[in-house]
């Protein structure tokens, strides 16, 4: 009984993945304030909330033109499209963490790195 335990684990483990929609149908624009946790540099920009994306992302080349610190991952993590096929694109290899501003509430967050093309942020359900 323990051995199967170890094995659902496992598979749920395995079975982890990141879902990106290209077809956004439900999506609200907000202004942040995002601000790195090592250095207290901070820089206002629109981010996307999306409630059919089923994490949070942050761009790839903003995460490198603004210079936040990424944290590589132990496993990489699949982006899967809409249709659930695997998106030959790209692996999420990297997360970066930062706090987020908006209006009163402050909050640290984690996001996953990935190529977003025009949107810097994507906000979704984590």
């Amino acid at each position: 009984m323990v051995q199967r335990g170890k094995s659902i684990a496992k598979e749920k483990e395995k079975a982890r993945d990141i879902r990106r929609t290209f077809k956004i149908l439900r999506e609200m624009w907000l202004d942040i304030g995002i601000e790195k946790v090592n250095l207290h540099e901070g820089i206002t920009i629109k981010a996307l909330l999306n409630s059919s994306a089923t994490g949070m992302f942050m761009d790839r080349r903003m995460t490198e033109r603004y210079g936040f610190k990424m944290r590589k991952l132990k496993r990489l993590l699949k982006v899967k499209n809409m249709d659930r096929t695997e998106n030959s694109k790209e692996n999420i290899t990297h997360q970066v963490e930062f706090n987020v501003f908006y209006k009163n509430h402050v909050e640290r967050i984690r996001m996953d790195v990935c190529n977003l093309g025009k949107t810097e942020i994507i906000l979704g359900i984590p």
